[in-house]
């Protein structure tokens, strides 16, 4: 009898921006065999089926079949596999701004199905968060043959170019299109910052703010 792989989950919901109304998908089974994968989204149904394992580890077979608590996209959403996942972006049919209240049709117990808090956030905070697509979630490393342009590095996880770097705001290997020297020297640090230092005179401080001169003494008499 095939197992249930953990499924980790979360999302984001917009009435306005397409690319920041989806949920995340993880089914977190290490050493996936990619010749075996059976994998079906349609509008409210998830299929799939696989064997995983390797040659220190037992073989086993996975599978699942989900109905989505609303439609997605199937054309707009995305997927990458690594050694140690799947990785899925499903693009949400109707743009609300509402959060699904679960992830099932189905209010049912689900032990299998878990909230993935690294990707969460509460529905009141995601204003505060920079654009989300597909792309920079998928880190744009093409296709995997038989897999639909599921491509991926291991160990890249879900950050795609410099997206997922602390405090870069998901600017992407362009940083925005910003100058990257530039921001560097204005950062105080990196190779900008030090050429910036090098061509810049040194500041003769010896007139800022030092003590008052003293007041002419009288001659000494001899």
């Amino acid at each position: 009898m095939a197992s249930h792989p953990e499924i980790l989950w979360a999302q984001r919901s917009s009435a306005t921006e397409e690319a920041k109304n989806i949920v995340y998908l993880t089914i977190n089974l290490p050493d996936i065999n990619e010749s075996t994968l059976e994998y079906d989204l349609q509008p409210t149904k998830l299929t799939f089926k696989t064997k995983a394992g390797s040659a220190a580890t037992e073989i086993k077979d996975y599978a699942f079949s989900i109905d989505l608590f609303a439609e997605v996209d199937p054309e707009h959403s995305a997927k990458r596999l690594n050694t140690r996942d799947l990785s899925l972006v499903l693009r949400k049919k109707e743009a609300k701004a509402e959060f699904w209240p679960r992830l099932t049709a189905n209010k049912l117990k689900t032990p299998f199905i878990k909230t993935d808090f690294s990707k969460w956030v509460d529905e009141d905070e995601q204003d505060g968060e920079e654009k989300i697509d597909e792309d920079d979630m998928m880190g744009g490393m093409g296709g995997m043959p038989g897999m639909g342009g599921m491509g991926g590095m291991p160990g890249m996880g879900a950050m795609g170019g410099m997206g997922g770097m602390p405090g870069m705001g998901g600017m992407g290997g362009d940083m925005g299109g910003m100058d990257f020297e530039k921001m560097m020297a204005a950062m105080g640090g990196g190779a900008g910052a030090g050429a910036g230092a090098a061509d810049e005179p040194e500041e003769d401080d010896s007139d800022d703010d030092g003590p008052p001169p003293l007041e002419d003494a009288e001659p000494s008499k001899p």
